[in-house]
């Protein structure tokens, strides 16, 4: 009972996409203006900005039903590095005022992406 791999891969899904979720909800209900102002400021085209909605509503929802759980994390991956970059990169050395790594919500998502795009969704999915 205690050693099951399968339940933790869903505990880590449900985590991972459920937490990203609710960034994706946000911005249905708020818009994506802020990062429209960020891919202008880097010389992007602003229309980019509609893609959060695929990694943040479209990807988590495929992670949390493991349905094509691995092709939801990698594009979950491809959301944060896009954030680090265009938002992130001068925290990226910087510690918060509790003393935790300024970009660790950051991370948890990128790297929680990572590992359940190599360990994949486990027995409890919908579709691989």
């Amino acid at each position: 009972m205690l050693d099951n791999p399968d339940l933790g891969k869903l505990v880590l899904r449900l985590t991972l996409g459920g937490l990203m979720l609710f960034h994706g909800i946000a911005k249905i209900f708020n818009g994506v203006g802020f990062i429209e102002a960020q891919l202008a400021g880097h010389h992007l085209p602003t229309v980019i900005a509609y893609g959060v909605y695929v990694g943040e509503v479209v990807a988590p929802l495929m992670v949390i039903l493991g349905f094509y759980t691995r092709i939801g994390a990698l594009i979950i991956v491809f959301n944060m590095l896009v954030a680090l970059v265009l938002v992130h990169m001068n925290e990226l050395l910087a510690l918060s005022r509790s003393g935790g790594w300024a970009i660790e919500l950051q991370a948890f998502f990128l790297f929680s992406a990572v590992a359940v795009f190599f360990m994949g969704p486990g027995k409890f999915k919908l579709k691989s």
